[in-house]
């Protein structure tokens, strides 16, 4: 009896899976895994916990959620903690199975734990099987190959809308054959240690991980309220819910694929009426595939200092009340503050947030660009290394930018943003 283990990451879904569909169709039986990396619960090299408290609980909510639509089409999940390489193997020899299958990654540490499960696979004759799930475009469908990707955003946007063409979402399976998968077993915040963090009540939306709730934002945000239409007009906004498709965090885990929303968005747009909008959020999402295709390219150089220049300008000297100034949101800018306040107590920032306070954290204190990157690594729901580290070098001048530096007007954009000072006086408020 053939037998497969779908490994899942950061796929946490059934919608538009290739890897479960490839394993049901290749195998008489199934069992689902999720692995608890002791590395994404430890301290980073910035001193920062890689996975913070808001995180952690997204996490173990889209876990429960999986769990639940695995039973009802007869399956389960099987968790495990620890490495990957060591545990999954385990459970291949339990279970007496032929071959894993799995998300393919791009970042290096995710690709280093790949091979060296390849490698431990090998040694007990099971093979590891990967699919490419996370993107918008297939990596296949490109119309140029990876080292040839062009590294500014626009030469890559043209290009690709022109020669390269989305494929359709796959539909959710019917039924998972699988044995009998026992009660699923979560470890607790604690046993991550972690604490509980409530999310503050002032959060633009109160966000609960898992397929479900993402299919549900993606109802409401296109046919209950047709927020898409005007999608491109209130992307700037910076207070409530519908000020953009907040899809980011359950896109981050793969709660949602991108095509399935660019499917929705077509649908839409044959309901509704395509426009500047609409289109706007399938141009999103193409900024989103380009930084992982980018990450493809150049491997560990996002992590550099420098990034990909040669070389960097030197930052000032850590000083660490200026930072904790910044995280703390009690720096001389209010507006960076209130920002800061909001990230600090709810896991979440808006774009134009983001892009202020790491110009600020760049250009007015000029730290080491990649401090502030781990703080967002640790801090925010939605964190997804690519985008993450991709966007701060963008800003610090040191990635995939014509420019030398991105550098803001603080004043400006506060009085641009917020002139009606809302988000301010909502973040600022004792």
């Amino acid at each position: 009896m053939k037998t497969a283990i779908v490994w899942f990451k950061t796929d946490l879904r059934l919608v538009d899976n290739e890897t479960v569909l490839k394993a049901i169709a290749k195998s008489e039986k199934v069992i689902a895994v999720y692995c608890f990396e002791e590395s994404h619960f430890q301290k980073t090299t910035y001193g920062f916990q890689k996975t913070g408290s808001f995180r952690a609980q997204f996490l173990l909510e889209s876990l429960q959620d999986l769990d639940r639509n695995l039973r009802q089409l007869g399956s389960g999940l099987v968790v495990v903690k620890g490495k990957a390489e060591v545990e999954i193997p385990k459970i291949v020899q339990e279970y007496k199975a032929q071959k894993v299958f799995a998300k393919k990654e791009v970042t290096i540490e995710e690709k280093q734990t790949e091979s060296l499960l390849r490698e431990a696979l090998f040694k007990i004759r099971c093979e590891l099987e990967t699919f490419s799930t996370s993107t918008l475009y297939h990596p296949e469908d490109l119309p140029f190959s990876i080292k040839t990707i062009p590294d500014l955003f626009t030469s890559f946007r043209r290009k690709t809308e022109l020669d390269a063409t989305i494929r359709n979402a796959f539909e959710k399976p019917i039924a998972i054959p699988s044995p009998e998968i026992p009660e699923l077993q979560l470890p607790t915040l604690k046993e991550l240690g972690l604490e509980y963090q409530a999310m503050d009540s002032r959060v633009v939306l109160p966000f609960k991980g898992g397929e479900t709730e993402a299919l549900k934002r993606l109802q409401y945000y296109f046919f209950e309220s047709k927020q898409l239409s005007v999608y491109k007009e209130k992307r700037n906004e910076m207070v409530g819910g519908d000020y953009s498709s907040k899809f980011s965090p359950w896109l981050a885990l793969g709660c949602i694929s991108p095509r399935t929303i660019y499917k929705e968005i077509k649908k839409y747009e044959l309901q509704n009426g395509a426009n500047e909008s609409t289109y706007w959020l399938v141009f999103e999402l193409l900024w989103r595939d380009f930084f992982r295709f980018q990450f493809k390219k150049q491997q560990n150089k996002f992590y550099r200092l420098s990034g990909l220049k040669e070389r960097a300008d030197q930052p000032k000297a850590f000083n660490e009340a200026l930072f904790l100034d910044w995280i703390n949101g009690t720096t001389a800018s209010d507006f960076i503050n209130a920002n800061m306040l909001e990230l600090k107590k709810t896991g979440f920032m808006s774009n134009r947030g983001r892009q202020n306070v790491a110009s600020y954290f760049c250009n007015e204190l000029n730290f080491d660009w990649r401090i502030g990157a781990a703080y967002f690594e640790s801090q925010l729901i939605d964190y997804d290394a690519c985008s993450n580290w991709g966007n701060w070098a963008y800003l610090a001048g040191v990635g995939n930018d014509s420019r030398s530096k991105r550098l803001f007007n603080i004043e400006n954009q506060a009085d641009t943003y917020d002139k009606d000072r809302m988000y301010r006086d909502l973040w600022l408020k004792k």
